[in-house]
């Protein structure tokens, strides 16, 4: 499954002195850039491509170039060398004039790999993974290209993130309105999480799904006289279970939870010092002394969940909606009846959370001599020409087209599943950071029965909480929330597992908390996100 980068920790002062001295080219010179990639000395630039041939370009002229390019793409990879047998890299270069070389590095390594090649100064013409920070500190001694510069050539780009989403600037761009990375559109399902439940318990014993958080709990209440030695909620994401309920109760963020934006003022709040932070640790506490919940709700284990979830001690728990096939294709053998499927949302709103249109994965262009042939890949990977290239591949060539519109893959044809870490593999397609805009008939979307029941489910009557605004924050900013953020987190978990742990724990133990946690530095905190906030808002 896509995931996000985990950014590194690097001395940004060491990488700012690092490449301002082997930098500094503009979007006219290039002397002192960060060294390139040598140019291909064999083969044509694009011999025998047309732009008409490969579909919806979005205004981009095939090729690219008008010489032998090589660019150099450094990103990360679980599957082998993706070398020129691979028939992406074969496309690539048939379609643009561009021969790409990837540099792959494995998930556990990438950081430290780019760490060491950033500090060196010498960039690949592409590469992923920066910390935002220290991309824009780089993009600001010229190490790497603000693309916006560039936009008048990047006709994908200029669409989607100047015009179409034009907030993309103001949440990913630096405090001059420059942007050095090149965001993903458009990769994230509708419904990827949620409430999942045992519908063959249930609908063995009577029990219908709940649509609100009093049936909730009485469908548990129910269990558990049912089968006494149970505990009908399950968790296993240790203290993300308050973040992933929160959006039930109107107080949830993705990226930036305990913070999270209130719509009905404009303002940025701090989820557990809320009213119906505690309305939502009571229903807990609740369903805790009750035995509704799993004692060890907060500490359980992968293995110890998937166990519970899979026998007859837990039949309700959050997850992700992949895990709706893998338990029953894990259990069938024994229990051919097994039905986990995805149940409606838990608290008074009803809602889930709504998961971003634009995805930041740092990806950055050096500011080299092959700086415009970069951009103009990347702008190529971008159409709807190259996502699909990337996530689909080439008709004809590694697949057809099914009944059902969907992709069919003659090669893998005995396969007993075609995923997307099956295409990286084979053919060198969905490597993370070279796919920019997916395509919605690739089959990272093509949804099991019950996995488009989830999608159904939410999107019919569309039970998401609003998206947040994305904040861009300063480096002064930056620095102080760095200080404040992880001591006021810890205080609000260990806050919560007490509440809910201890019986005597009631109104007045909050009220003593939200008054120890200002001392902390919360309304500094905040106030950082609401001055955020208020540049936002004034930015065009």
């Amino acid at each position: 499954m896509a995931k996000k980068w985990i950014c590194m920790v690097a001395a940004v002062t060491m990488l700012i002195f690092v490449l301002s001295a082997c930098s500094g080219g503009s979007k006219t010179s290039n002397e002192g850039a960060a060294p390139a990639a040598e140019p291909a000395t064999t083969g044509g630039a694009g011999a025998g491509s047309s732009t008409e041939q490969y579909g919806d370009t979005g205004g981009l002229k095939l090729p690219l170039v008008d010489k032998p390019t090589t660019i150099k793409f450094m990103l990360s990879s679980n599957s082998a060398k993706i070398g020129d047998d691979k028939l992406i890299v074969q496309e690539l270069e048939k379609r643009t004039g561009i021969k790409v070389e990837f540099q792959t590095y494995s998930p556990q390594t990438y950081q430290d790999k780019l760490k060491v090649v950033v500090a060196s100064g010498k960039l690949p013409d592409i590469f992923i993974g920066l910390k935002p920070a220290e991309l824009k500190k780089i993009g600001q001694q010229k190490g790497v290209v603000a693309i916006n510069e560039y936009a008048d050539m990047l006709p994908n780009f200029s669409k989607l993130y100047l015009q179409e989403n034009n907030w993309v600037i103001k949440s990913f761009g630096d405090e001059k309105g420059n942007i050095y990375t090149w965001p993903i559109y458009d990769l994230n399902r509708d419904v990827n999480h949620g409430f999942l439940y045992r519908k063959d318990i249930f609908d063995k014993n009577g029990i219908k799904e709940w649509t609100n958080t009093e049936e909730f709990y009485q469908a548990l209440k129910k269990l558990k006289e049912i089968y006494p030695d149970s505990y009908p909620y399950a968790s296993k994401g240790l203290a993300n279970i308050f973040r992933d309920w929160s959006f039930g109760w109107g107080i949830g963020n993705g990226d930036n939870y305990p913070a999270y934006y209130d719509e009905k003022d404009g303002t940025w709040k701090y989820a557990t010092v809320q009213p119906e932070h505690k309305d939502m640790l009571d229903f807990m506490k609740k369903l805790y002394n009750e035995g509704l919940m799993d004692p060890e709700f907060l500490t359980d284990t992968q293995d110890s969940w998937t166990t519970k979830m899979t026998t007859d001690k837990s039949f309700v728990t959050w997850d992700w909606i992949g895990r709706l096939d893998l338990f029953y294709n894990q259990v069938k053998d024994k229990n051919p009846d097994y039905d986990l499927r995805y149940a409606n949302p838990v608290g008074p709103t009803g809602h889930v959370r709504t998961l971003p249109k634009v995805s930041d994965f740092s990806i950055a262009v050096a500011n080299n001599k092959n700086k415009e042939a970069a951009l103009k890949l990347l702008d190529y990977l971008t159409s709807p020409s190259g996502g699909e290239l990337m996530t689909v591949g080439v008709e004809g060539v590694n697949f057809e087209w099914g009944q059902d519109g969907r992709p069919v893959y003659p090669e893998l044809k005995d396969l007993p599943l075609v995923d997307i870490g099956v295409l990286e593999d084979r053919y060198g397609m969905w490597l993370e950071g070279a796919y920019l805009r997916p395509d919605k008939r690739s089959v990272y979307y093509k949804f099991s029965e019950k996995e488009q029941e989830a999608q159904d489910k939410i999107m019919k009557e569309d039970k998401r909480e609003p998206m947040d605004p994305i904040l861009n924050f300063t480096d002064d900013e930056i620095s102080t929330m760095a200080e404040l953020q992880t001591s006021l987190q810890k205080a609000a978990e260990e806050f919560n597992a007490k509440y809910i742990l201890d019986k005597s724990y009631g109104d007045a133990q909050f009220e003593n908390f939200k008054k120890q946690i200002a001392k902390q530095g919360l309304d500094d905190l905040m106030k950082i996100y609401n001055d955020a906030q208020k540049r936002y808002d004034a930015a065009k």
